[in-house]
């Protein structure tokens, strides 16, 4: 490609953005709402393609797993995102200009926060030099005994950094599997702490998500939102299917989520027809834009 049309794509992306920015607010907007791709849902293509297919969908911002794949021969190369050159994010977020998407990252994770300080603090310093304001976290801990340990020196840098950290759960047995335990790790603790709410491993999990949700009222950060059905061979034999057609109240969720307010990110995470998952997110994009729009137009409960 040569330079004046390299240039011009820049200044077409950066006008467009712009344009993005002043135009009348969607319903979700109005809600206080960003739907996001999180990358891990296209985790077998590179980061570049992964932005293409979400572009190519219609959705504008997108969260980072916890390692991410470089475009390269033969294929790509894995690495962990704290690790990310500069470099390599500079062209990146340029990639992510071009199509339209927010070139900062809702959040980044899942990560694991040690109660080593050094490790955790590289984890903050890594975040605070990629852009990132949200880690989503599932800090290291067998027991409840471990909690307040890794807890204090999270708190400590979430401070310090002003970075949130959403505490992640996944599926039973994991130690974070139930939201009784995030909240025992968040409460009297700063309100830069609180939950990812995947309410697709709480269904996993034989929980009712809208319930989980109810508990966690305040202290939802972000979500890695699901819609599941029985079936095929994916974790706890429930798959995902598109948003508003499964078993876990996407409706309702959403509902809960505005009575309480939330503002944030909802994170597509869909974790099954993982080569060609592209048409059954856009139905979960369409729907979630037409449910928006049905919630943004309803008087507050």
């Amino acid at each position: 490609m040569k330079p004046i049309t390299i240039f011009a794509v820049a200044i077409f992306a950066t006008l467009a953005l712009a344009h993005a920015a002043f135009a009348d607010p969607t319903p979700a907007e109005k809600l206080g709402w960003k739907l996001a791709m999180h990358s891990y849902t296209l985790n077998r293509f590179s980061i570049d393609e992964a932005i293409d297919k979400t572009a190519d969908i219609g959705i504008h911002y997108m969260s980072i797993s916890g390692s991410i794949n470089l475009p390269g021969t033969p294929k790509f190369k894995t690495i962990r995102t704290p690790t990310l050159s500069d470099e390599d994010l500079a062209k990146i977020q340029a990639h992510m200009r071009e199509r339209g998407i927010d070139p900062t990252f809702v959040n980044m994770g899942v990560v694991k926060p040690s109660a080593d300080p050094v490790q955790c603090r590289a984890l903050f310093d890594a975040a605070k030099r990629l852009g990132i304001d949200t880690l989503v976290a599932e800090p290291e801990a067998k027991t409840m005994d471990d909690l307040p340990k890794v807890m204090d020196v999270v708190e400590k840098l979430a401070i310090e950094y002003n970075i949130k950290v959403a505490i992640h759960n996944h599926p039973k047995p994991s130690f974070y599997w139930n939201p009784d335990t995030v909240l025992a790790a968040v409460n009297g603790r700063s309100k830069l702490l609180g939950s990812c709410a995947d309410v697709g491993h709480w269904k996993r999990s034989g929980l009712d998500p809208v319930e989980c949700l109810k508990k966690l009222d305040g202290r939802v950060i972000t979500l890695h939102f699901k819609d599941l059905v029985p079936g095929g061979i994916a974790p706890n034999g429930l798959h995902d299917v598109p948003w508003g057609t499964g078993d876990c109240n996407a409706r309702g969720m959403l509902e809960e989520l505005k009575r309480q307010h939330f503002h944030g990110a909802i994170c597509i995470e869909y974790e099954y027809h993982w080569e060609n998952s592209s048409p059954e997110i856009a139905k979960c994009v369409t729907w979630f834009n037409q449910t928006c729009a049905e919630l943004a137009a309803e008087p507050e409960k």
